[in-house]
């Protein structure tokens, strides 16, 4: 039993009326992260009287025998409504002083401060060998919220305010002095330029890769070595530099089957967006110049590609559509990628038709971006999941099960798109970041949501239409409420979709969380209906709608990172911080460490080698003022390379010996011969997968820009 001190009452008194005004917070769960904090007044910790309780109740054994009657009151007290018991209370308190916990020294009860923070009573044995008073009043407050600066997060800010509102973290609009913990860009890496920690929602380098022409180049490069494997992408011409060899497969084509279908090709500006700038065309000609008129005139084609045009897709309610389905890049060493359990089905608003003259102007009939649509007086706008011009991506799974699809092969189909999508683009994005980043250098770390672009064909295969950097996050449309008014609207099947996949980036990507579970239990794979283990905050929350991929599936698909492991000896070699070209020294030091020169290929003719591959490269690139040579071109002296070491094995079969034999010369030697150290998680050395290769011999170290037009019916699938 206790007495109530005069202090005591005293400090009672001043927090029922701290109560009173609302300043006293509730204290958290057991479960909560506990952090030491500094030490508040004395007058708000009821620790000290319980010490002064305990001294008292020394003085006087006497009052032993009123305890009982403050009891009740005081464990009234603490079941104020503001408060939350973390854990039963053992039968042995009974016979404890009050506010103290007789135990093994665990957190076992906790009361809440005014200040916010939790005050844990300690056992006798702990206050005895405290050093002094102060040393004893041990406070701990709840986890601090994570920090997050939307100052440039422009369309996703409204998706971005409810998923932070969700996590209970805090947001900082206008951006603050002290660092944050995660800055969302709206826009690219440098929106916030001298960040020096914490976390960016943007690659360096992801804009400039997920242009038309680069992700072709990227997604080229991997069909030469895996021709079956990234059959996934449409046959594409770069132009203007690739229009000559354009013009003649086309006029081959048709000359070797003039009574096949003539095939359509669609034109994507280089760095279009939102269908802008995007048409069909027939035949070469066909190409619109900078200038008035067509190509055949005095203009010149801007930068773009042209792909063959896609015939038959998938049509549901007779109307031709896409899926946009978010992909989370968590990290690029080591490789972390994650597929949103749902995406968006975007329906056109006019029934499709096969592309012929009288029609392919028609963009509401063939062009599936939801910017050109929603301007059709057809485009339905509908709260439902299942209806309206843009679904849910499982509502259309669900339509196409009931008719007997295999959907989870679709499924399977497209994850394995993606995978190799991203593996075809991490080489590049590796560079850019040594380059905005290097080794050594403050800076923050970076994940990003992408936007697969993916089209069903009739046979359900999936077909990668593109990728964006900068997926709208809107979670509302525009309204025209009277002639000429427009007004912002909810649109719930986009917040369903986009708030759960930036909520649940966040929460994979917490910075509190990892520093305080360890990186062993971040690595846990995240399955269907699981959540990773967390704090009693994750448990208000759904199951993540983040589903990893990779390194999940490391075994299936690590074979195809062999263009990684050259980026990883190409940044070996640079040389200088900060450049992401390498100069004739650093190309000469990595042939002769990799015992490469003999006397059939000397270092005079390995200077020509590099001389005139930068320079055809240097041509494709005009906008570029850097001087060197490209990771790109690069991997094509690579190729050619390996075409001289390896004469008589098929190009892949070729580029895995010389990379083995690289790999082989350069490991043990010092840190000296490494101007440019980066970890990467390599690819096995060797596959199984490699023998019996289809892939084609190599022809000369030019067929990656001249390959030949290969026949209809192998590249679509479709037909």
């Amino acid at each position: 039993m206790h007495i109530m001190s005069d202090h005591y009452v005293k400090v009672k008194v001043q927090l029922e009326q701290l109560k009173s005004t609302g300043e006293v917070e509730e204290a958290e769960t057991a479960g909560e992260e506990q952090v030491p904090n500094e030490t508040p007044p004395a007058s708000l910790s009821p620790l000290p009287v319980a010490l002064e309780v305990r001294r008292d109740a020394s003085k006087n054994p006497g009052t032993a025998r009123n305890r009982s009657k403050s009891r009740t009151k005081l464990g009234n007290y603490d079941k104020s409504p503001n408060t939350k018991q973390d854990a039963p209370v053992s039968s042995h308190l009974d016979n404890a002083p009050s506010l103290q916990v007789k135990g093994t020294g665990k957190v076992l009860q906790e009361k809440a401060e005014a200040n916010g923070n939790v005050v844990t009573s300690q056992p006798h044995k702990d206050i005895k060998s405290a050093h002094s008073k102060e040393d004893a009043n041990t406070l701990v407050k709840k986890r601090r919220p994570v920090t997050v600066d939307t100052s440039k997060a422009k369309t996703s800010l409204e998706a971005l305010k409810l998923s932070i509102r969700q996590l209970k973290w805090k947001e900082f609009p206008t951006g603050r002095r002290a660092a944050c913990d995660i800055y969302w860009h709206g826009v690219s890496f440098h929106d916030n330029e001298n960040i020096v920690s914490g976390q960016v929602n943007k690659f360096p380098g992801m804009v400039e890769m997920l242009r038309k022409i680069n992700l072709s180049r990227a997604v080229r490069t991997m069909q030469e070595l895996f021709p079956e494997e990234y059959n996934f992408y449409p046959r594409s011409w770069i132009l203007p530099e690739e229009y000559q060899i354009f013009a003649t497969q086309i006029r081959l084509a048709k000359d070797i089957d003039s009574s096949s279908p003539r095939p359509t090709f669609i034109v994507k500006p280089d760095s279009g967006s939102q269908g802008d700038g995007i048409y069909l065309i027939r035949e070469p000609s066909d190409l619109r110049s900078t200038s008035t008129g067509a190509m055949g005139g005095s203009g010149a084609v801007r930068q773009a590609v042209v792909q063959e045009y896609i015939q038959r897709p998938l049509l549901i309610d007779k109307l031709k559509f896409d899926v946009r389905l978010y992909v989370l890049v968590r990290s690029l060493d080591p490789l972390e990628i994650y597929v949103a359990k749902e995406g968006l089905s975007r329906f056109c608003t006019e029934p499709y038709q096969e592309p012929s003259t009288k029609n392919m102007h028609r963009v509401f009939m063939h062009l599936t971006n939801y910017s050109l649509n929603v301007q059709s007086g057809n485009f339905v706008h509908s709260d439902s999941r299942n209806t309206g011009s843009k679904r849910t991506f499982t509502s259309v799974l669900g339509r196409l099960g009931a008719k007997g699809a295999d959907v989870k092969r679709v499924w399977s189909d497209i994850i394995a798109l993606v995978i190799k999508t991203v593996i075809a683009l991490v080489p590049e994005l590796k560079v850019f970041y040594q380059a905005d980043i290097p080794p050594g250098k403050p800076g923050p770390t970076c994940f990003q949501i992408l936007g697969f672009d993916i089209l069903l064909m009739k046979n359900l295969k999936p077909v990668l239409l593109e990728v964006n950097s900068n997926p709208s996050m809107r979670i509302e449309h525009e309204q025209e409420v009277s002639p000429g008014v427009f007004e912002y609207v909810p649109s719930p099947v986009d917040e369903e979709v986009k708030v759960g996949v930036i909520r649940d980036t966040l929460r994979l990507m917490d910075p509190l969380k990892k520093q305080h579970t360890g990186a062993e239990q971040e690595d846990i794979l995240v399955e269907e209906g699981s959540v990773e283990k967390a704090g009693p905050e994750d448990h208000a929350l759904p199951s993540l709608c983040l589903k990893q991929v990779f390194p999940k599936y490391t075994k299936q698909f690590n074979y195809l990172r062999m263009v990684d492991r050259i980026a990883t000896i190409f940044l070996r070699f640079l040389g200088v911080k900060g450049t992401m070209r390498m100069g004739p020294t650093g190309f000469r030091t990595f042939i002769r460490n990799c015992k490469l020169s003999n006397t059939s290929f000397s270092m005079a003719s390995v200077d020509i080698l590099y001389i005139d591959i930068t320079r055809r490269w240097a041509g494709m690139l005009p906008d570029s003022r850097e001087a060197g040579m490209t990771l790109q071109a690069f991997v094509e002296s690579f190729f050619y390379l390996a075409g001289r070491r390896f004469k008589s094995l098929p190009l892949r079969e070729q580029v895995s010996s010389l990379l083995e034999q690289c790999e082989a010369a350069l490991e043990g030697q010092g840190q000296d011969d490494k101007p440019r150290p980066l970890r990467v998680s390599h690819a096995p050395s060797t596959n199984p997968a490699l023998t019996n290769s289809p892939a084609p011999a190599r022809r000369n170290h030019g067929y990656r820009l001249h390959q030949t037009l290969r026949p209809s019916a192998k590249a679509n699938p479709e037909h």
